[in-house]
C-alpha cells in the first residue's frame, strides 16, 4: 500500500463548534442557574446543551470544539485599538470557563485554542482543510463574520434557533452573497470589535453598493459617483477601508497541529463528567449516568464517542420528552400492535406479503448489548404497524411478550424466501442474532442502495434520505427521545409518541425502497455492484463483527504502562536538553526553546511570520538536532497511547470477552470499507511500538490466526487497467515491480539497481497512481524539483500505456462526469470542470486513483464473501475476525492449517481474472503481529 494515499471522502461532514461565540450567547439568551455554593453555571448549562444537540442532530460527524486563546492576536498587532472598547468579561461568567472545557474533554471531543489568532480563523482554517480533503464542513456559530466561509462545502448552524445557512441562506439573510460578506463587513464596520467602518454606512446601503459595484475596489474606483454626504463619507474614508477589510477577513491558513481528518475523538470519561455533573448539580444529567443505557439506532455512518453515543444516554423520567410538542408524521395509517388478536391478523399479512420493510427499536447502538423494545413493519406504502414489547416507564400500558414475539415472527425473519428490505439491516441482523434469529431474505437495504447511486450525495441516514428523495421531514429521534438533560431512552418514550416514531421508520423505508431503487436498477454497473457486492456483504460483514478479535487486555496494559514511562523518559530528555522545563505540546514555547534559545535555524515560516514547527519543519530539524527528535517521539508515543493501548481493554464486550468493530459499507467514496469502535484501520504498522499493539490481538487457545494480504494489489489493477505492456510483463515474471521499473528509469540491468533506485522508484509507482506532481514527489525523495520531473518524464516514457490510461480517464471524468471501477461501482466528481483550479486538479487526481482503489475493494469484497460462503459450508470452526485494508484475518484450529491455507490462498488469488496474476501473502501466529 502506499504511504500517503488521498483522502477518501466521508458522508459524514465535519462538525466545527465556535465556543467562544455560543459562551456568550448562552451567558446572555439563558436564565441565571447557581448552585447550592452560589456558582453560576447557567453559560455552563447552555454551552454544553447546545454542543450536545448539534452532535445529536449529526450523529456520525467528526466534532472539533474551539475557543478564542488568551491574549492579543495578530490583529491587534495590525490595528491596536482591536476590540479595545469591548468591556472585560463578565464576573459571574469567568470562572464558567474551565468546567466547560473540563466537560468538553470528558465527553471525548478535541477542544482548540490557538495562540495568537481567534477561534474564528482556527475554524475557518479547519473548514477550508476538510474541503480540500473533500469533507464538507458545517459551522455552528452565532457570528455573522463566519457566513464569509460559507460555500457549496461549508455552511453555518445556529443551535440557538437551529437556523442554518447555505450559499442561498447567505444572501437571503444579508442581501449579499457569501464572497461579498468581507466588503459588507468592512463598509459598515463592526462595533463590538472595534473595527472602523464608513460612517453613515448600514446593512442597507452596503448591500446597495455592493449590488451596483461588485466590491470593494469596484466600489473606490466609482466613489465620485456617490453623491450626497455618503459619498463624501466613503471618500474621506477610503485610506481606512482596506485595514477594516483585512480586520473581518477569517484568516484561513492557520498553521494547525491536526488536520481534520486527523482531530480524534474519544470516548467520553463517565467517571469524570459524573463528578463534574454532580459538582455543577446538573441532576438530570447526573441522572443519565447513573441510569440504564438505552438508544436508537437510526444512521448509516460510525458512532460517535462520549456524552452523545447512544450507549450513554442514560434514561430519566419519561416526561422529559413528553413536555416537547411531538411532530406528527406527514403521512401514514399507523397502528400499535398490543394484543395477540391485533398481531394475529398482521402476522398473515406479513407472511402473505411479497415484500416487507423491517426495523428494530433498541437499547443501543452497540449491537453486541442492544435489546429489543420493539418492532416496526411495513407492507405497504403509507401503512405500518409497531409492536412494543418492552416500554418500561412508569405507566406503561401491558405490552406483547418480547421473547412470545420473537418466538412468533422467527420463521418469517429467517425465511430466505420472503423478501425483506430495511435502512441499515445490519444492525437489525445483528441484534435480532442477540435473540437466536438469523434475518435473512434481505434483498434491498436504503442506506446501500443510495451510497450505490451516489457515494458522494451527503448522508445516507433515513432522515436525510426521506428529505432528499421524498420531501418528507420524518419524525427525528430527538423528537421524541429529547436532547441534552430532557433526553430519555426509547424504553421510555411513551408508546403515543414511539409508535408513530418507530412506524413512520418503516413506512419511509419502503417509500424510500422504491424511490431509489427505480433509479438504481437503470445504471447497469451500479446496479450489478449492489446486486453482487454490496448486498452479499451485508451478511458477511454482521457475521465478522460478531466473531470479533480476541485482545490480549494484560499486555496491552503492560505496553501502555510502558509508553507511560517512555513518555516520562522523553519529557525528561526533553526538558535536559532544552536547559528548562517547558510544555512539550505548546508550539510558541518551542518556538522559544529552538529559535531563541537553542538558535537552531528556521526551516519555515508560519503566514504571520513566526518560524514554523509544524511536523515536517520538526523531521528536518530531527535529522541533524536531538531535541526535534525528541518531541516527534513524544508525540508518536502520547498518541499511541491513549488511542490504542489505553482504549482498547475498554472496548471489550463483557459478553465475549472480545472486541467487536463496526464496519461501515457507506461511508467512503472509493468503495473501501471503514470501521469505528475501535478504528482497525488505522492501526500503526511501520514504527516497532505500532506493531506492538498488532501482537495484543491474539488466537484463543487450539488456534493460530492467519493473516491473507493481497500483495501491490492497486499497481497490478494499474498494469490491467492500462494494459502497459511493460508493467504487465514484470507481473507476470514474478519480478520485484519496483526493482523492475527502477531498471526502466535509470536505465540499468534489474541486478544492478541498488536500494536508493528502487526506493525511488517505489514512491514513483505509489505517487502517480495518486496523481502526485513532481514538486510532491521531489519532497517525498529530497530532490529538487527538476530531476524529479525528469524521473516521472523516463517513467512515462516507458511506460506509455500508463501515461495514456491517465489522460484518457481524466478526459472521461471531465466528459461523464463520473469514472467507475473494473466491475462499475462509480465515483461522481463534480469538481472535474470546476473553475476552482486547485478543486479541479483534486477532482482529476481522484479521477485517477479511484478507480484502482475502487477495484481493490470490491476485489476484497467478493474475496469476502466467496471466503466467507465456503467456511460457512464447509469450515465452520474457522472464522474471520479482521478485515483491514487489502488484508483478512481468520482464527483458524491448528489441526486444519494445513487444509486451509492453501484454499484460502486460493480463493482471494482467483476472485477475480485480471491481465496480471494477483498474490495472496499468508502468514500464521500466534498474534496479529506474527502473521502479518
Amino acid at each position: 500500500m502506499p504511504q500517503n494515499p488521498a483522502p477518501e471522502n466521508t458522508t459524514a461532514p465535519l462538525l466545527l463548534v465556535d465556543g467562544s461565540s455560543y459562551l456568550y450567547r448562552a451567558f446572555h439568551a439563558l436564565p441565571p442557574l447557581m448552585t447550592s455554593a452560589g456558582m453560576q453555571t447557567g453559560a455552563v448549562k447552555g454551552v454544553i446543551n447546545m454542543i450536545r444537540r448539534l452532535i445529536a442532530d449529526y450523529p456520525g460527524s467528526p466534532v472539533a470544539v474551539v475557543f478564542d486563546a488568551k491574549g492579543k492576536t495578530f490583529r491587534h498587532d495590525m490595528y491596536k485599538e482591536y476590540k479595545a472598547n469591548r468591556p472585560p468579561m463578565p464576573d459571574d461568567l469567568r470562572p464558567q470557563i474551565e468546567p466547560i472545557h473540563q466537560i468538553i474533554k470528558a465527553m471525548g471531543l478535541p477542544l482548540l485554542m490557538v495562540e495568537g489568532v481567534e477561534a474564528d480563523d482556527v475554524i475557518g482554517t479547519l473548514a477550508v482543510q476538510a474541503t480540500e480533503l473533500k469533507m464538507d464542513a458545517v459551522i455552528s456559530t452565532g457570528d455573522k463574520d463566519m457566513a464569509q466561509l460559507v460555500n457549496e462545502h461549508i455552511s453555518l448552524i445556529n443551535t440557538m434557533d437551529n437556523s442554518r445557512l447555505d450559499e442561498a441562506g447567505v444572501e437571503e439573510k444579508f442581501g449579499v452573497r457569501p464572497d461579498q460578506i468581507i466588503d459588507y463587513l468592512a463598509l459598515m464596520g463592526d462595533k463590538s470589535d472595534n473595527v472602523p467602518g464608513v460612517a453613515g454606512v448600514g446593512p442597507k446601503t452596503a448591500v446597495k453598493w455592493l449590488g451596483t459595484y461588485g466590491d470593494i475596489d469596484q466600489l473606490i474606483e466609482h466613489a465620485d459617483d456617490i453623491k450626497g454626504k455618503i459619498g463624501e463619507k466613503l471618500r474621506n474614508q477610503l485610506d481606512q477601508i482596506p485595514l477594516s477589510r483585512e480586520l473581518v477577513t477569517i484568516k484561513c491558513d492557520v498553521e494547525l497541529e491536526q488536520q481534520p481528518n486527523e482531530l480524534l475523538h474519544t470516548d467520553a470519561d463517565n467517571d469524570a463528567l459524573l463528578e463534574l455533573f454532580t459538582e455543577l448539580e446538573f441532576r438530570g444529567w447526573v441522572k443519565e449516568l447513573d441510569g440504564s443505557t438505552p438508544a436508537k439506532k437510526k444512521e448509516s455512518a460510525f458512532e460517535l464517542k462520549g456524552a452523545t453515543s447512544p450507549n450513554e444516554q442514560k434514561s430519566v423520567d419519561s416526561e422529559a420528552a413528553a413536555d416537547e410538542d411531538i411532530p406528527q408524521p406527514e403521512n401514514g395509517d399507523y397502528t400499535m400492535v398490543m394484543t395477540k388478536e391485533q398481531f394475529a391478523p398482521w402476522l398473515a399479512r406479513l407472511e402473505s406479503a411479497d415484500l416487507i420493510s423491517v426495523d428494530t427499536e433498541t437499547t443501543s447502538l452497540d449491537y453486541m448489548m442492544a435489546e429489543i423494545v420493539g418492532l416496526s413493519f411495513s407492507v405497504q406504502p403509507d401503512e405500518a404497524i409497531y409492536i412494543p414489547v418492552a416500554h418500561d416507564y412508569i405507566g406503561a400500558p401491558e405490552q406483547l411478550d418480547r421473547d412470545w414475539v420473537l418466538a412468533q415472527l422467527k420463521a418469517l425473519l429467517e425465511d430466505p424466501k420472503k423478501a425483506k428490505i430495511g435502512q441499515n439491516l445490519k444492525y437489525d441482523k445483528s441484534v435480532l442474532a442477540n435473540y437466536d434469529i438469523s434475518l435473512e431474505g434481505i434483498v434491498r437495504d436504503t442506506m446501500l442502495e443510495s451510497y450505490m447511486l451516489d457515494s458522494t450525495a451527503g448522508r445516507h441516514d433515513m432522515d436525510s434520505l426521506a428529505l432528499r428523495h421524498l420531501d418528507r421531514t420524518t419524525i427525528h429521534y430527538e423528537d421524541v427521545a429529547g436532547k441534552g438533560a430532557k433526553h430519555i431512552g426509547f424504553s421510555q418514550v411513551p408508546l403515543e409518541q414511539a409508535g408513530p416514531y418507530a412506524a413512520e421508520d418503516a413506512e419511509v423505508t419502503l417509500a424510500l425502497d422504491d424511490t431509489i431503487w427505480s433509479q438504481l436498477k437503470e445504471l447497469d454497473g451500479p446496479k450489478k455492484v449492489f446486486e453482487t457486492i454490496e448486498m452479499p456483504l451485508l451478511s458477511v460483514l454482521s457475521r465478522i463483527e460478531r466473531n470479533g478479535a480476541l485482545v490480549d487486555s494484560s499486555l496491552l496494559a503492560t505496553q501502555s504502562h510502558e509508553l507511560g514511562l517512555r513518555l516520562i523518559e522523553l519529557e525528561t530528555e526533553a526538558h535536559d536538553l532544552a536547559g528548562q522545563p517547558f510544555n512539550l505540546g505548546s508550539p510558541k514555547q518551542l518556538q522559544e526553546i529552538f529559535f531563541e534559545k537553542l538558535n537552531l535555524p528556521i526551516i519555515k515560516k508560519t503566514p504571520k511570520g513566526q518560524p514554523s514547527t509544524a511536523e515536517p519543519v520538526l523531521k528536518e530539524l530531527a535529522q541533524e538536532y536531538p531535541l526535534p527528535k525528541v518531541i516527534l517521539e513524544y508525540r508518536s508515543l502520547a498518541k499511541l497511547k491513549s488511542t490504542y493501548t489505553d482504549r482498547l481493554p475498554e472496548q471489550i464486550c463483557p459478553k465475549t470477552g472480545r472486541v467487536h468493530t463496526s464496519y461501515h459499507q457507506a461511508v467512503t467514496a472509493t468503495g473501501r470499507l471503514s470501521s469505528t469502535s475501535p478504528n482497525l484501520q488505522n492501526i500503526p504498522v511501520r514504527t516497532h511500538e505500532g506493531r506492538r499493539i498488532r501482537q495484543a490481538f491474539i488466537a484463543p487457545e487450539g488456534y493460530k490466526l492467519v493473516a491473507a494480504d493481497y500483495s501491490q494489489i492497486e499497481l497490478r489493477i494499474m498494469a490491467h487497467l492500462s494494459a502497459d505492456p511493460g508493467l504487465i510483463n514484470a507481473f507476470s515474471a514474478g519480478l520485484d515491480i519496483h526493482k523492475a521499473t527502477a531498471a526502466e528509469v535509470f536505465d540499468v540491468e534489474i541486478e544492478q539497481v541498488d536500494s536508493d533506485q528502487r526506493r525511488s522508484a517505489k514512491a514513483i509507482n505509489f505517487g502517480l497512481m495518486y496523481g502526485m506532481s513532481a514538486f510532491g514527489l521531489g519532497n517525498q525523495l529530497d530532490i529538487p524539483r527538476n530531476l524529479a520531473q525528469q524521473y516521472m518524464d523516463q517513467y512515462f516514457e516507458r511506460y506509455t500505456g500508463v501515461h495514456e490510461y491517465m489522460e484518457r480517464i481524466r478526459e472521461t471524468a471531465e466528459q461523464q462526469g463520473y469514472v467507475e471501477t473494473l466491475f462499475g461501482r462509480r465515483l461522481y466528481l463534480p469538481e472535474i470542470n470546476s473553475k476552482n483550479h486547485m478543486r479541479r486538479q483534486a477532482a482529476a487526481r481522484a479521477a485517477i486513483n479511484a478507480p484502482m482503489q475502487g477495484t481493490a475493494a470490491d476485489i476484497i469484497k467478493m474475496a469476502m464473501i466467496d471466503v466467507d460462503q465456503w467456511l460457512r459450508n464447509e469450515l465452520p470452526d474457522v472464522r474471520i475476525t479482521l478485515q483491514v485494508h487489502d488484508e483478512l484475518v481468520l482464527e483458524i484450529p491448528e489441526s486444519q492449517l494445513d487444509e486451509v491455507i492453501p484454499e484460502l490462498k486460493k480463493r482471494m488469488e482467483q476472485a477475480v481474472s485480471l491481465d496480471v496474476p494477483l498474490i495472496v501473502d499468508v502468514g500464521v501466529g500466534d498474534n496479529w503481529e506474527q502473521a502479518h
